[in-house]
């Protein structure tokens, strides 16, 4: 059945950043290769996935002030200047471009201020009635995935055309740990990547044996105030307890919020462009005409 796919947009237009060559060009010699690449992305995914409903999830604010405040070590490696994110020169100038596209094609494009794409990503879920597919390169987003609705994440690490599925079973699988308790691993373990420390000394196979034995966070806690030392592992009461500041604020940057201020919009995938004249436009300009006309054969045949 038909239902919703949430796009990361960044996560795709990073990826395709760097899997198209640069030597892809507008005719004024600006380099399109994201461009081009994401449009193809979505393409692809639409004619393989027949989604009903796509969003296209953006960062409205890479860095948010509520996760800075609990964390301030949260993506400052990624700080170019002042708070901007470090991003290529020859990729930024692409991102307006990205766009315009998707408002030219009508595909729904949503940023909230204040918020990340991935907090989007996870209000849209919480909102929505029916199958969500997430796609997106980013394992954070792993602790949305949720059988019973159900939600499951496109992972792109092997490219777009060889998605991995992961539902509650491929978590398991991989991970060692229950299939909706990734916040509270990833937690524990930490992610350099997003400058998150995770607890001193819990690494991954200590993490996924916590969180399988007591559930989540929230119970490995208690049972760590409460003094009850069956369940931790040689040594992890004494690391849990060394970290208890860092816990204390951690979920608050680990776990999408499911309440950004989204706006009501209409999510149906468009069957033909909202601003016909403007996608011609864009595609003049930064020749597109390839990309465009393949994902609009594609909607058009969707409809």
């Amino acid at each position: 059945m038909p239902g919703l796919m949430l796009l990361d947009t960044p996560s795709l237009y990073f990826r395709a950043y760097y899997g198209v060559p640069e030597s892809i060009t507008a005719p004024d010699g600006m380099p399109v290769n994201a461009v081009r690449g994401l449009i193809d992305m979505i393409a692809t995914l639409v004619r393989a996935h027949s989604p009903g409903e796509l969003v296209a999830c953006m960062d409205a604010d890479w860095r948010p002030a509520f996760r800075v405040a609990a964390l301030p070590s949260y993506k400052a490696h990624r700080v170019a200047t002042g708070d901007e994110e470090e991003v290529p020169d020859t990729l930024a100038p692409q991102v307006p471009v990205i766009e315009q596209v998707l408002d030219a094609l009508g595909i729904a494009r949503i940023g909230v201020p204040g918020y990340e794409a991935d907090d989007v990503i996870g209000t849209c879920t919480a909102r929505a009635a029916g199958r969500v597919d997430i796609v997106t390169g980013d394992r954070d987003l792993f602790q949305l995935v949720d059988d019973s609705r159900p939600v499951r994440v496109l992972y792109t690490v092997r490219g777009i055309r060889n998605l991995q599925i992961f539902d509650e079973a491929a978590i398991t699988a991989k991970y060692g740990i229950p299939g909706r308790a990734y916040a509270d691993y990833a937690t524990l373990r930490g992610d350099p990547s997003d400058g998150l420390p995770g607890v001193a000394g819990i690494g991954d196979k200590t993490a996924a044996a916590l969180v399988t034995r007591f559930g989540s966070l929230e119970a490995i806690l208690a049972a760590l105030a409460s003094g009850d030392a069956a369940g931790f592992p040689a040594s992890a009461r004494t690391k849990l307890s060394a970290a208890l500041d860092y816990l204390a604020v951690a979920p608050t940057v680990v776990r999408v919020a499911p309440d950004a201020p989204v706006p009501g919009i209409d999510l149906a995938l468009p069957g033909k462009p909202r601003d016909p004249e403007a996608l011609v436009a864009l595609a003049d300009r930064y020749g597109l005409d390839g990309p465009l006309n393949r994902l609009l054969d594609v909607l058009a045949a969707g409809r």
